[in-house]
């Protein structure tokens, strides 16, 4: 029997009441085409109904890609678990899934993505549930949200604080889907998978390993079909007995606005000189400031935002290769690319699947990571995944809490307040008009990350702005660095809803920062592996 159906026959497939996971990052790797059938499916039957969907990373966006918004309508999703949802513009329309999120109309959950993953691949071992540290004293902990983004989540919690050898823990439910669905480049007509056209592996092959071995279905969409046995046995990511239905898309975007881009899956490599440098902005003085925090050797973390552009600050300096990037999609090293790109690499030295990437990141095996801000507490917490005013303008967390967790070192970056005017004067920075929104403020509306726990931990925290650079202290967060022309006590201490504590040794920001033209940056060396006697590798 043939495993190739149409969309629409594939989506005929699913039963009521499923609990149905997607394999996604935004418009990266999205089954859209299957997503589409389920929506039109339901229209014209009223079938299936009441589903719960799972979500490690966002379906979709808003930037032609509509992923999770074919199937978010009253009746069709009952319940959502995701780690990040489509964002945009506060002046776009919210997406459909936010409307159901914000107006109660279906319990929906904000999951760190890692845990996400984790929780599929417990289901797929048939043991209980995700036991865990990550997320203690945020959001996600039951003493905060729980993961609720609305009252009816609330009602129906997902995690619960346990006592387990001594210890505070996190305890989250294997949920068990009975139908994965996900996105690959080939299938053969065995339905084995390969991913030659794909930006990443993302973790498609725990979601189908979850619902096999419950005896639910899955479906792969793919560009192309090619014969029972072409493909080499190394290409293939997920084996044909792990796949029921394979549908066709073969206009399947690569990502987000992208048809194919050959440097994204690793059939080419461009050329260095080919990467946009970006112009002098105050952005650009951030992400200079953000990569003078860099040792060479490292491995780095690299999330959305301002310090998305760091890998081009060092292109610009000569210095690519003395950091390796690693991002929560699974690419490793190469140059992470921008806008509606991210979440790709191009130059790419490997893919990881995103489970495994997580693994890494929650068990802190990398060297630091370079992450946005939306607020910033007095006690040094940082908020990225609610914003109530216009919740659609922020993803969610993603896996913003997998990766704090126990990371050794991280710099958040950010403009100080929202909505200043502000200009670049030969050198010094200069403020016709303060913003009327103040992101340092007393305490964070979501705690994504917590600063009293990381002072515990013994993490190494940095907030860079255009205006100041700030560190976390036990005593509080200090300004350690202010930028030339900037008055401390008018533009930054009298900018913040608390008492910012002023280090005794404060400096300027170096002039290299705001100058139009290579900076002359050099990175020290990253400590060596005591292992290998200290030499550094």
């Amino acid at each position: 029997m043939s495993k190739i159906l149409s969309a629409a026959k594939a989506a005929a497939l699913i039963p009521d009441h499923a609990v149905v996971s997607v394999s996604s990052s935004s418009g990266l790797g999205c089954p859209d085409l299957v997503l589409e059938a389920i929506g039109t499916h339901f229209e014209a039957t009223g079938h299936p109904r009441e589903i719960t969907t799972l979500h490690p990373i966002a379906a979709g966006d808003m930037s032609g890609i509509k992923g999770i918004d074919h199937i978010a309508r009253k009746g069709l999703l009952g319940r959502i678990l995701a780690g990040s949802y489509p964002s945009g513009p506060s002046t776009a329309e919210p997406p459909l899934i936010w409307q159901m999120v914000t107006g109660n109309e279906i319990p929906a959950y904000n999951i760190p993505s890692g845990i996400l993953f984790d929780m599929h691949r417990e289901a797929a071992a048939k043991r209980p549930g995700v036991l865990t540290k990550i997320g203690l004293e945020t959001f996600v902990d039951p003493d905060r949200q729980g993961c609720a983004m609305n009252a009816l989540a609330a009602a129906t919690p997902v995690v619960t604080r346990v006592e387990f050898d001594g210890e505070t823990w996190l305890y989250f439910k294997a949920i068990v889907p009975q139908v994965a669905i996900r996105r690959a480049t080939t299938a053969d007509e065995n339905g084995n998978l390969t991913y030659e056209h794909e930006g990443a592996y993302l973790g498609g092959l725990d979601q189908a390993l979850a619902a096999r071995n419950h005896g639910g279905l899955v479906i792969a969409q793919v560009k192309r079909v090619t014969a029972a046995g072409s493909l080499r046995p190394h290409d293939v990511r997920v084996p044909g007995n792990l796949v029921d239905v394979v549908v066709v898309d073969p206009d399947q975007k690569q990502t987000t606005q992208t048809p194919y881009d050959p440097a994204i899956s690793g059939e080419i490599f461009r050329p260095l000189a080919s990467f946009r440098v970006p112009d002098l902005t105050l952005q650009k003085v951030i992400a200079r400031r953000v990569a003078q925090e860099l040792k060479s050797g490292s491995a780095v973390n690299l999330g959305f935002g301002i310090s998305a552009n760091v890998p081009r600050i060092l292109l610009e300096e000569g210095l690519h290769g003395q950091v390796t990037w690693v991002i929560e999609q699974g690419a490793v090293g190469g140059v992470p690319l921008l806008d509606f790109a991210f979440g790709c690499a191009s130059n790419a030295d490997a893919f990881m699947p995103s489970p495994y990437q997580f693994t890494y990141f929650q068990g802190g095996g990398f060297d630091a990571s370079l992450l946005s801000f939306l607020e910033i507490g007095a006690d040094g917490s940082v908020n990225v995944s609610q914003l109530a005013f216009c919740p659609h303008v922020t993803a969610g967390a993603g896996g913003f809490v997998d990766i704090t967790a126990r990371a050794r070192k991280i710099v958040f970056s950010g403009f100080f307040n929202a909505g200043a005017k502000m200009r670049l004067d030969h050198g010094r920075l200069v403020i016709d008009k303060e913003g009327k929104l103040r992101k340092l403020v007393q305490a964070v509306e979501h705690v994504t990350f917590s600063g009293p726990r990381a002072i515990r931990q013994g993490q190494d925290i940095t907030y860079v702005t255009e205006r100041c650079v700030m560190r976390l202290t036990e005593g509080g967060v200090m300004v350690t660095e202010i930028a030339p022309g900037v008055d401390l006590r008018r533009d930054v201490l009298d900018q913040a809803d608390f008492q910012l504590l002023v280090s005794p040794e404060l400096k300027t920001m170096s002039p290299d920062l705001f100058a139009d033209k290579p900076m002359g940056l050099s990175l020290p060396a990253k400590p060596g592996n005591p292992l290998m006697g200290g030499v550094s590798v």
